[in-house]
């Protein structure tokens, strides 16, 4: 559950046909997504959640739309690892827990979530989010409810996922945005993944923030910032006892950072789900590296590997 929640996209998945269920998997772990909630809509779902759990490694499959314990019961045993219900069941709940299967129950009124928060349940489905007032809704929740966190699905897509996203309330967002009928239908695999792929990178919004030159002395760095100013008709601003800005293009250091050269500043829009991302993509961070706000929440984290004499550091982009 941890990992679907540092991804913060869950697809939705409905086939017709499980021959299937291998090359769609693979699209969906290629574009970055790799998550699975399969419906229990169509008679393929076994033998999908089958096929791509045991035949797509890095693969996180789960079973949606899942009305009763008889069903929770035949997707664990094909291979599912989390269990996502449309409305709020007792008896599915109780099921998972008992088994230690993780589990979105579907809720959407106050009764359904203090029922949930009741047996223990920390992160629900929001169903359907926008037919019962989306965004506004989960803003309202988040008064009485505010240790719990929400999963929306139904309304959410590609346009509106950021101020689902963008809630403190919300975990994740679901749907089949991700996965378009119509490419499913035609095979379009590669289309897929960049559908995917163009999720997570809206998600995580990475932008060159600016880049570093590193000197040896504060003279030396003045001189250069002076120049540089010069030449791009920028201000000049100083960070007392570490370097100077070029205006926001340049940053001209004489604090020692990772990095002979310089570094170049990565900002992104949730650097939290960023650094999991990496780290999925086998990056490693510098245990050393990391920088907080007065919040506590991570604002700088380098990466452990210098490309050519230059450090790379993720930014929490300010707001």
């Amino acid at each position: 559950m941890q990992t679907i929640l540092d991804i913060g996209l869950v697809p939705l998945i409905v086939l017709d046909d499980a021959a299937q269920a291998v090359p769609f998997g693979q699209a969906l772990v290629a574009g970055g997504i790799p998550i699975a909630e399969v419906t229990f809509r169509t008679d393929a779902c076994l033998d999908t959640i089958r096929a791509m759990a045991q035949h797509v490694p890095g693969l996180i499959v789960g079973a949606g739309t899942v009305h009763n314990v008889a069903q929770a019961e035949a997707a664990v045993r094909a291979g599912a690892t989390f269990i996502v219900t449309p409305a709020f069941n007792p008896a599915v709940t109780e099921w998972c827990l008992r088994n230690h299967i993780d589990i979105l129950p579907g809720t959407v009124s106050p009764a359904d979530i203090e029922a949930a928060n009741g047996m223990g349940i920390e992160v629900c489905k929001f169903f359907p989010a926008a037919a019962y007032g989306g965004v506004k809704t989960l803003k309202a929740l988040a008064g009485p409810f505010g240790h719990m966190k929400f999963v929306p699905t139904g309304g959410v897509n590609y346009d509106n996922m950021l101020e689902y996203l963008d809630l403190p309330n919300v975990a994740a967002v679901g749907g089949s945005f991700m996965t378009p009928s119509a490419m499913v239908k035609n095979r379009q695999w590669a289309d897929i993944t960049a559908t995917c792929q163009a999720a997570v990178d809206k998600l995580l919004g990475f932008a060159i923030c600016h880049t570093g030159i590193h000197c040896q002395t504060k003279e030396e760095a003045e001189a250069v910032t002076d120049r540089l100013c010069g030449l791009l008709h920028q201000k000049k601003i100083e960070v007392p006892g570490a370097s100077w800005f070029v205006g926001t293009l340049v940053e001209v250091c004489y604090k020692k950072l990772p990095g002979e050269k310089g570094h170049v500043g990565i900002d992104t829009r949730d650097i939290d789900r960023a650094i999991a991302y990496y780290k999925r993509q086998g990056v490693e961070f510098a245990e050393d590296g990391f920088t907080y706000d007065d919040q506590g929440r991570v604002r700088l984290a380098y990466f452990k590997e210098l490309y050519h004499g230059f450090s790379v550091h993720l930014r929490r982009q300010p707001k």
